[in-house]
């Protein structure tokens, strides 16, 4: 999960050097990260500037984001957990703190191919209603999904879906979610993951990389292009000897 800073108003060019060092983050570890800023799906360019280190945050980090002087927030890196999910063999490999597993899935059929790339769970939910006529579809489906883990701004999840009880691990069959079977897979993923994880999708030729704003797709960037749009550029997290 990057940190994530956004703004009542848009920030100017002029301005943004500022806010950068105006905002702060001290590791235990002194790794190395840099702020970019992300043109949020929602609330459009200037009004969020996101941090990351190079690569993902080691387990066990503390980090500290003070925004200024006048407040901050504490948080510690968990266990490792990323998952890929191959839409050409219909499998998602999850390594969990070096342990391996393999669950069967299915993904967005032809036509409504499921984004490529990495994403990262940004909340999840037991029972979520999803309407496919807010994303622009027009079949007007409708229905409750269950444990469900929101990968994006636009509408895509990781869930329970009827139709894996069929198709997963053999055909990718639905609107765009990724979907896990009712037989008790799709609670023990569930149950496994947490906010802050990483999903990966890997095997599409017909969707591009999910957008560095549509949720936290930060990680698609490489770090070159992530310091393109850091005006500070890459700093330390060591914490300023007092």
């Amino acid at each position: 999960m990057p940190v994530s800073v956004t703004f009542d108003r848009p920030v100017s060019d002029d301005q943004r050097r500022a806010v950068e060092s105006w905002l702060r983050v001290t590791t235990s570890s002194g790794v190395t990260g840099a702020w970019s800023w992300i043109t949020d799906r929602t609330l459009g360019p200037g009004r969020r500037v996101d941090f990351r280190p190079a690569a993902y945050w080691a387990p066990g980090t503390t980090v500290t984001v003070a925004l200024g002087s006048h407040e901050s927030r504490h948080f510690t890196v968990a266990r490792s957990l990323i998952a890929t999910v191959d839409l050409s063999t219909h499998q998602m490999t999850v390594v969990d703190d070096g342990t391996t597993s393999h669950i069967p899935v299915t993904a967005g059929r032809p036509g409504l191919d499921t984004w490529e790339g990495t994403m990262v769970v940004m909340d999840k939910s037991p029972a979520v209603y999803m309407n496919s006529q807010t994303v622009g579809l027009g079949d007007a489906y409708h229905d409750y999904y269950y444990w469900a883990s929101h990968l994006t701004e636009s509408g895509t999840y990781l869930h329970q879906n009827a139709r894996a009880d069929i198709y997963a691990g053999k055909q990718n069959v639905t609107h765009g979610c990724i979907g896990l079977a009712d037989d008790g897979t799709a609670k023990r993923f569930y149950n496994m993951v947490m906010v802050g994880d990483v999903v990966t999708v890997v095997g599409s030729s017909a969707k591009p990389v999910v957008a560095t704003g549509n949720g936290y797709g930060d990680w698609n960037r490489s770090w070159s292009q992530w310091l393109a749009n850091s005006t500070l550029g890459a700093v330390s997290t060591a914490a300023t000897p007092s």
